[in-house]
């Protein structure tokens, strides 16, 4: 990325959540910033602004990132899906976020965005995932109210559903 003067607006174009979006943005505003109070994108939020509690995570172009640590003008030309893209329609839950509501695997929900963004990522990776590796994919992430079982029966849930392997779905968490 060439230097940008950083007394003035750049322009950012990427896609988002599918379809075409722009910005401007100073080269040192935050993206977690910039979704939030440039797009509207609210849905992404900001925890610890360190990288370390993973409310804040978003996919840029299929892998999950930390928007707390990204800067908004790093993301001109990508693709950007943030938990609002995860939804089939605003009407209609995705299947990650149905498991979470079914399984209740969300109290506060500060932290539920950032984690869904981590699964969505990580199961398209791994589509068949066992009860330990959600518990790993978990640790980069802080959650004070559901103390994690939830959230990984609902994530290896959503797993089974995805791939059609209902028979999976159950575990000891």
């Amino acid at each position: 990325m060439s230097r940008l003067p950083a007394g003035r607006r750049h322009a950012v174009r990427f896609t988002l959540n599918g379809r075409p979006c722009a910005g401007e943005a100073e080269p040192r505003t935050l993206l977690t910033d910039f979704l939030r109070h440039q797009i509207g994108a609210t849905g992404t939020h900001v925890g610890c602004e360190h990288g370390v509690c993973g409310a804040c995570t978003v996919g840029i172009d299929g892998k999950p990132a930390r928007a707390c640590l990204t800067l908004a003008v790093q993301i001109d030309g990508c693709e950007l899906r943030t938990v609002e893209g995860l939804a089939p329609s605003a009407d209609r839950l995705g299947i990650l976020q149905a498991a979470f509501k079914r399984n209740h695997a969300l109290q506060c929900g500060f932290c539920t965005a950032g984690i869904l963004m981590s699964l969505d990522g990580f199961l398209r990776e791994n589509p068949r995932p066992d009860e330990q590796a959600v518990r790993d994919l978990l640790t980069g992430h802080l959650c004070r109210c559901t103390g994690y079982t939830p959230i990984v029966r609902a994530a290896l849930e959503a797993a089974a559903e995805m791939t059609g392997d209902l028979s999976r779905e159950k575990s000891d968490a």
